[in-house]
């Protein structure tokens, strides 16, 4: 997915909101980026970064807090089962067995969802600064930006992460106030945990009874 997103910046320059330099015979250059540095190292990403990473430690408290509860039921089971008939006892550790096997399917549903939002998050990052590479290629005469870990060789000079990362935290920031022109490419961005997950408030993950 991120490779056809930077792929499609080589058709960018056709696309309204981007303001050519000059006109012209159509652009031959090749510029390149970093990817991995650029969603590091801007604002935007490393606060996409930090959500993700407040979520899974929201998720791993919870995952905690349920052990320790199921952990204490289990216990105080086991220190019954002497004084019950055999046929309840079967029964009430059968039931507890199906609520551990509930819960930890509610649990790894939450997991993958946000596992699938934090790879959702990254490509819609780079989706919602096509319109600021896309001015920047076409600053750089370019008419296509390349990963940089697709190119064999090359000069240091057409690489324009630093640039670019100076022109996203410039015209972005951390995303919390969000530029008129670029806002509907990151309504979606910032809170994807939040959604993801919302599908499964309504499951009992607490074990209580």
């Amino acid at each position: 997915m991120l490779r056809a997103a930077l792929f499609a910046l080589a058709m960018i320059a056709a696309c309204p909101p981007i303001v050519r330099a000059q006109d012209g015979p159509s652009p031959v250059g090749i510029v390149t980026i970093d990817i991995d540095r650029l969603f590091a190292a801007t604002q935007l990403g490393q606060r996409i970064s930090e959500d993700f990473r407040a979520e899974s430690e929201v998720l791993a408290a919870e995952n905690r807090t349920i052990a320790a509860a199921l952990t204490e039921e289990e216990r105080s089971l086991t220190e019954r089962r002497g004084e019950m008939d055999a046929a309840v006892f079967r029964g009430e550790a059968e039931a507890f067995d199906e609520k551990v096997q509930g819960i930890r399917t509610a649990q790894d549903s939450k997991q993958r969802a946000l596992e699938e939002s934090t790879s959702l998050g990254r490509e819609d990052f780079f989706v919602s600064i096509r319109p600021i590479l896309g001015q920047l290629m076409i600053d750089n005469g370019a008419g296509a930006i390349l990963d940089r870990r697709s190119v064999v060789m090359s000069v240091g000079r057409i690489d324009i992460t630093d640039v670019a990362i100076a022109a996203i935290d410039a015209q972005v920031g951390d995303g919390i106030e969000i530029p008129e022109t670029l806002a509907p490419a990151l309504d979606n961005l910032l809170d994807p945990v939040a959604d993801a997950a919302a599908g499964e408030d309504g499951a009992d993950t607490t074990g209580a009874n």
